[in-house]
């Protein structure tokens, strides 16, 4: 068993955690070690979404896999209408929605998911390609929050080849998804071609991580700054703030915090795209109200005001007196 995930699962211990097992190599092997380290606090979360001829199939191999484990299983199927485009998103939501609900209504904090080392450095570079800053260079968190539960991802540290070789040496059986290798999907076309980084480059996968992790550490110092920010201009359901303020901000700052107001105040799980916030930014160099993320936002002589979208947008309190934070 790997060491960094032993280190990982230390300050987990004692704690029921639903380890999300799909039936692949990753999550097989999570669900292997988690049954080992932490046996009687563990239970398996498996999504049926319907959506390959193999489905159920691979249901019945999780929920036999968890009775030689003696680990409870619970399946969830993804039934209803799919959507013709974004099916993947929509699955995700899904799977995560559901199995949210579940630790809710059962008093689990934690879920486990599979992504690994490959994972992370894919997601690296698509947020690259996009040309995200800091916050989307880092990559994933080894601990998130979904939907008030906290994700955890321990073997962010991890390639898929010591997965795979973990369960072949021991004759683990495991599946694989067809749309892994269909390089219709930016994020398969990346895993595809991602050798030549290192072959023609010489950048090796060691040294992205080292880079994602350096960036890790970056985001965090700035969120805990950002998050203050916010707090000093967010009251109630409304944010006023001076606009000399916003424009002094680098450019990912910038970004990062006016859609972190709009996603506090229009109640969105995510924040709005990067092409959106990008055109917010720019409209916001002169007088402007527009819409965006459930919020309306308005610059006025100097100063912007940020509140749910159809709510008036006047700059004064019910009792008249100015409401505007400023900064030196």
């Amino acid at each position: 068993m790997n060491k960094n995930f032993v280190n990982f699962m230390r300050k987990y211990a004692g704690h029921k955690i639903a380890v999300a097992v799909s039936g692949g190599v990753d999550s097989v092997a999570l669900l292997y070690w988690m049954a080992e380290i932490m046996p009687g606090d563990i239970v398996c979360l498996h999504v049926n979404h319907g959506l390959r001829a193999a489905a159920e199939t691979e249901t019945q191999y999780v929920r036999d896999l968890c009775k030689k484990l003696n680990v409870p299983c619970h399946v969830f199927y993804w039934n209803g209408e799919k959507p013709e485009t974004g099916v993947e998103d929509a699955a995700r939501l899904a799977r995560y929605k559901m199995m949210t609900d579940f630790c809710h209504e059962n008093g689990i904090e934690f879920i486990a998911t599979a992504h690994q080392a490959d994972d992370q450095i894919e997601t690296f570079l698509m947020n690259l390609g996009r040309g995200s800053g800091v916050y989307g260079l880092a990559a994933m968190r080894g601990e998130g929050l979904m939907n008030g539960i906290k994700i955890i991802r321990p073997l962010l540290s991890m390639f898929r080849r010591e997965l795979r070789a973990f369960c072949d040496s021991r004759g683990i059986r495991y599946f694989s998804d067809e749309m892994n290798d269909d390089p219709h999907y930016t994020r398969v076309c990346i895993r595809q071609n991602r050798h030549l980084l290192s072959e023609k480059l010489g950048i090796s996968d060691e040294r992205i991580l080292t880079a994602i992790e350096n960036l890790g550490r970056v985001r965090g110092e700035r969120e805990l700054n950002l998050g203050a920010l916010v707090r000093r201009v967010v009251r109630g359901n409304r944010a006023v703030f001076d606009e000399t303020f916003l424009f002094d901000l680098g450019d990912d700052i910038r970004l990062k915090f006016i859609g972190t107001i709009i996603r506090r105040i229009g109640g969105d799980r995510y924040l709005p795209r990067l092409d959106s916030l990008l055109r917010a930014t720019e409209m916001l160099r002169a007088d402007c109200k527009f819409t965006l993320g459930h919020c309306t936002v308005r610059r006025l002589r100097g100063q912007i005001l940020v509140v749910p979208e159809g709510e008036k947008t006047s700059f004064r309190k019910k009792h008249g007196k100015k409401y505007i934070q400023k900064f030196k």
